[in-house]
């Protein structure tokens, strides 16, 4: 209706683009649609909004400046984050799978003024108010139903300020958390998106339609995540969530939700390989982001479930990279694509130079979406490199003759062992396609001899054996000498952390 279309439009223009102005604008232009499915609940758009700005006024009378959301993927989750930012304060997401150590530094470096969780983690949000935080008081709530409204837990009253949860307050963001994969993650707050550029730019390489129903397989509180939530409020689909992973309970949710679109990791495919189960004959798109996707993996899911796979190369600094079609992965399987429109990527030498085509440099991205900064208690924390505009990936890669862009591995993974610059990306993609491996890590340890050498550990499929002296064959047959692990360890399985990325300092002492 015409009428609805200019609700929609208002919506946009006084929230702006982002999670709140998202469900505002939808709420408004498609009141009746289901807009979160979760185990307890299905809920629509209007309804949705009606939670958030109760949640919202609440924030308001306690004056939060800084909301710290820690939940597991339901509509708590989603109603925690927009109602801060509609109440003008900071939605700050908390990775579910911190160690409580951690989880209190990150509060402590936030600067929390209100603290949203599942009740799973009572005992551990019981323990902030036995620390010393630079704040005077703590509100400490249940997502998805906070209580009524009273003086905060704080050793003086807190003067009310009037409430108007109608009011923009465009100053809000998200804060995401980095991978936290070599220590404390830091906050990195997101770019309000200037227009809806960027979304159109993924639509040009990734065929979401308005109303799919999206199921978001991976965390709410990462990048990918996250990402993919702005996507489908912005087309107005309904979001299908589940509170942990489970490879048949998400097949079954598919099937019976109808659902379109599978936002995963690559490791939950490898589970999903695992199931006997038909694929859906309603999904029509799955998209993988957060971390590598391995060549064979990606050839081995299209022949299971047909050409639907899309990967996605990104960060919590730079947004979308790159996304790699169904064809681009049967042409390339291990590519991750090309850009969107609206992003530039440019593969650098050491003296900023654009290196020639195929050889490996230092991957370089402008877009739109680059991030506002590191947060930070005590000041700004030092951001990624920045030359002529562009932010640096912190990845090493190369650009095929037909511009495709390959990532082979990390600047910080490069070692150097008797002299020669090691990667061990090649190194992984190649054990990786022994149909004995289901997963493998490899990294670079201190060798007495050559200063440096690899050490890869892999997880074998059930039921298959393979030997150290077999995988060092392989390799070497393929790769230069230096190449080859001087440590082949074979685990159970690999430390991940939510988006699916291997943890190096959990893997066991060499």
């Amino acid at each position: 209706m015409p009428w609805r279309v200019a609700r929609q439009l208002l919506a946009f223009g006084k929230w702006g683009l982002g999670p709140a102005g998202e469900v505002q604008a939808a709420a408004a232009r498609s009141p009746d649609r289901v807009a979160v499915v979760d185990e307890d609940r299905r809920v629509t758009y209007e309804e949705l909004l009606a939670q958030v700005e109760a949640v919202a006024q609440t924030l308001q009378k306690l004056q939060a400046e800084r909301v710290g959301v820690l939940c597991r993927n339901h509509r708590g989750a989603v109603e925690g984050m927009v109602a801060a930012l509609v109440s003008g304060a900071n939605a700050v997401l908390l990775n579910t799978h911190l160690k409580a150590p951690q989880l209190l530094e990150v509060v402590r470096e936030q600067r929390l003024d209100v603290l949203c969780h599942d009740a799973e983690f009572i005992d551990w949000a019981s323990s902030i108010s036995g620390i010393e935080l630079p704040w005077d008081r703590v509100a400490r709530v249940h997502a998805p139903h906070l209580p009524a409204p009273g003086p905060p837990p704080a050793e003086r009253p807190v003067p009310e300020r009037p409430v108007s949860p109608g009011r923009p307050r465009r100053t809000a963001r998200v804060v995401l958390l980095t991978a936290g994969t070599t220590g404390v993650p830091k906050g990195a707050a997101l770019s309000r998106p200037p227009s809806p550029a960027p979304l159109l730019a993924l639509l040009s390489r990734i065929p979401l339609r308005v109303g799919d129903r999206i199921l978001i397989a991976v965390p709410l509180f990462g990048t990918w995540g996250h990402s993919a939530l702005q996507a489908a409020f912005a087309l107005r689909a309904t979001v299908v969530l589940r509170r942990r992973f489970d490879p048949a309970e998400t097949l079954r949710v598919m099937e019976a939700e109808g659902c379109t679109v599978l936002i995963a990791a690559p490791v939950m495919l490898e589970r999903l390989l695992e199931r006997p189960e038909q694929p859906p004959a309603s999904l029509r798109l799955v998209v993988v982001g957060g971390s590598a996707l391995r060549a064979r993996l990606a050839t081995r899911f299209m022949d299971a479930y047909g050409d639907v796979l899309y990967n996605v190369y990104g960060s919590t600094e730079v947004s979308c990279v790159s996304v790699a079609t169904p064809s681009d992965l049967r042409r390339n399987p291990d590519t991750v694509g090309r850009p969107p429109r609206g992003t530039r990527v440019a593969v650098l030498g050491p003296a900023g130079e654009l290196v020639p085509t195929g050889a490996v440099g230092r991957i370089f991205v402008s877009n739109s979406m680059l991030f506002s900064g590191y947060t930070s208690r005590e000041s700004p924390t030092l951001g990624p490199e920045r030359y002529q505009g562009m932010i640096a990936t912190g990845d090493l890669g190369h650009l095929s003759d037909d511009e495709l862009l390959f990532v082979d591995g990390r600047e910080d993974d490069m070692i150097v062992s008797g002299g020669e610059n090691v990667f061990p990306g090649p190194v992984e993609t190649l054990i990786g396609e022994l149909p004995q491996v289901q997963e493998v890590a490899v990294i670079g340890v201190p060798d007495a001899t050559y200063g440096q050498s690899l050490a890869a550990f892999i997880v074998l499929r059930e039921g298959e054996s393979l030997g150290p002296e077999q995988v060092r064959t392989y390799v070497r047959a393929h790769l230069m000498r230096s190449s080859v692990p001087r440590d082949v360890t074979f685990l159970p399985g690999l430390p991940r952390n939510p988006a699916g990325k291997v943890i190096p300092r959990e893997l066991p002492d060499r």
